[in-house]
């Protein structure tokens, strides 16, 4: 899709798509390599940074053009820079983000404060200006704000926040380990055996660290998340605004069971030492993925783009000996790792004959099911909210920073926009998250000029009756969104210069998500810690030796977290020298 710049905003210097993030390879592709990568995402290179770092030469190989995965930056339309999928920073682990020196390799965030504004629309009744909720880092301007609406709401917020960031902090141990080694703890010889009871460390400290809040971690993580936050608060404005957390990326309403666990997975990260607080990475979230992949480079890492693995090749004795491209090229390695989705790790790269019959039927029944429409736009002035208007000198408030809430303003509007989607009809009134980075970071759009993202929920992969969507219905979700933008901010729609709209099929075809799933895989219960993916391969091997998993599928899930990349290493790694 392409569009063109109106006037209103002035040009700057420009960057091809493609060329502003390949990376400089420098050295051709070997033919053999002690370790390769499929996949360039932010898991793959961060496992080949520590690869190398552990003395593995190593490759990863990324089928696009761009590296990243879906961390990734793109020009879609000339002069706007978009983080085109996953567009905020938080999970990252901060020892990776130190021990590779991200910084150095030109990783800079700009943290958000305020972080969450929710506009309401209240034109029904009246009330002009309509009312809105902006929270951020000061907890007297919180309370303020929540008093609005509920004053007995805004003494309760501290002591939420407190008991969630204590939650969050509990479970910290467990990110940066493989999960508990059930088959080694309980078969073979003695000496695996007590080997193995050693991956039991993390879950020790994970529990001391619990202590008597254990039974408040049980019951957030399995209930919904309404259950939690009606315990907490009254008023509808702040419980759908938290709400919005515990249903991101997910097909569930707050509603459900295990909403609470994907609330907690989104308050477990920090940006700059601020527990919870979320970023914007200057030029995009490629600039994560580049900062890695320059301190994976710097280590003797081979990145490569344009590389796409056709196979993986399997041994004699039924181990892998390596890959194989889509041009025929043959790479071969003592190990490979994946950072696909485990379906097409296990059901498109590796030959269905290597695999047991029982795992592959085990596989065809992972969740993969996603509600995530993702639309970025291009628009030629700030968007003019009701709720908060602009300055007459145009420059961008408080609130255009944030996560800016839309349709968010109580939960039966979330709950109805989830059943929606359950009937194949993409949501008449979807949850909507509208960021605005070009406000902190001026490098993404000409001046005058923003580039907007709007992460949408809930549309479905199938619409009703099992069709396919057509670009008729894309375009017309679209509209529905921006519509529902346009209610809340007037001449938002004129203001588009263009779009770049994503159903959850396209984030399939574009970033090679098995069913648009920003987690490589749904968050529920029954696809985490010990059974992610499945129970037989949760601590990232697989049945055919020297195959493993690197990416999101994997524990402790999705997000740009980067864990799963580093415990994939260390495993490769620990395994090897066992060998």
């Amino acid at each position: 899709m392409a569009a063109t710049v109106w006037s209103g905003c002035s040009q700057k210097t420009r960057f091809i798509v493609g060329t502003w993030l390949r990376p400089i390879h420098s050295s051709a592709l070997k033919s053999e390599y002690d370790a390769v990568i499929i996949g360039g995402g932010h898991n793959g290179l961060i496992a080949s940074a520590y690869l190398q770092k552990g003395g593995l030469k190593t490759a990863v190989l990324e089928r696009r053009h761009v590296l990243g995965g879906a961390a990734v930056s793109e020009e879609i339309f000339p002069g706007f820079r978009f983080s085109r999928a996953s567009y905020l920073l938080s999970l990252l682990r901060p020892h990776i983000y130190q021990n590779l020196e991200l910084k150095k390799h030109g990783l800079k965030v700009y943290t958000r404060d305020p972080h969450a504004f929710t506009p309401m629309r209240e034109d029904l009744g009246g009330r002009k200006p309509p009312r809105s909720l902006l929270l951020g880092s000061d907890m007297a301007k919180n309370q303020q704000e929540i008093g609005k609406f509920s004053e007995r709401d805004a003494k309760a917020f501290p002591d939420y926040v407190t008991h969630l960031e204590k939650l969050a902090c509990a479970v910290q141990p467990l990110l940066d380990a493989p999960p508990v080694d059930i088959p080694g703890i309980t078969q073979g010889s003695l000496r695996k055996r007590i080997t193995a009871l050693k991956s039991l460390k993390p879950l020790i400290k994970f529990g001391l660290k619990l202590g008597k809040n254990a039974p408040d971690f049980y019951e957030l993580i399995t209930s919904p998340s309404i259950k939690v936050l009606n315990r907490w608060f009254e008023s509808e404005p702040l419980r759908a605004t938290l709400a919005t957390d515990s249903v991101i990326g997910a097909n569930i309403s707050p509603s459900h069971l295990g909403s609470g666990y994907v609330l907690l997975h989104h308050v477990m990260g920090e940006v700059e030492q601020e527990r919870g607080a979320w970023g914007y990475v200057e030029g995009g979230m490629g600039g994560v993925s580049q900062a890695i992949a320059s301190s994976a480079r710097s280590l003797g890492a081979d990145i490569f783009t344009e590389q796409e693995v056709g196979q993986v090749l399997i041994g004699p004795d039924r181990s892998t000996i390596g890959v194989v491209l889509k041009d025929g090229t043959e790479v071969r390695s003592k190990v490979v790792l994946s950072n696909a989705t485990p379906h097409v790790t296990f059901k498109e790269l590796t030959p269905q004959d290597a695999l047991p019959q029982k795992f592959i039927t085990a596989i065809n029944h992972i969740d993969y099911t996603s509600p995530v429409t993702k639309i970025n736009v291009a628009v030629d002035k700030l968007p003019n909210f009701l709720a908060a208007p602009n300055t007459a000198d145009g420059k961008p408030g408080p609130h255009h920073q944030c996560s800016i809430h839309l349709n968010c303003e109580n939960l039966d509007v979330l709950e109805t926009a989830y059943s929606e989607g359950q009937q194949g009809h993409p949501s008449s009134r979807p949850m909507i998250e509208m960021t605005i980075p070009s406000v902190l970071d001026p490098t993404l759009a000409p001046p005058g000029c923003h580039v907007v993202s709007l992460f949408t929920q809930f549309t479905p992969y199938w619409l009703e009756g099992g069709r396919a969507w057509t670009d008729e219905d894309r375009e017309n979700f679209a509209n529905s969104v921006f519509d529902s933008a346009e209610s809340y901010a007037p001449g938002f729609k004129e203001s588009i210069v263009g779009k770049d709209i994503l159903v959850p099929p396209d984030l399939e075809r574009v970033f090679g998500l098995t069913g648009g799933n920003i987690f490589h895989g749904t968050m529920s219960l029954d696809q985490l810690y010990l059974a992610r993916p499945l129970p037989s391969i949760a601590n990232y091997c697989s049945p055919v030796k020297g195959l493993y998993m690197c990416g999101s599928g994997s524990h402790p899930g999705g997000g740009v977290m980067g864990s799963a990349g580093w415990n994939a290493a260390m495993t490769v790694l620990a395994d090897l020298k066992r060998r």
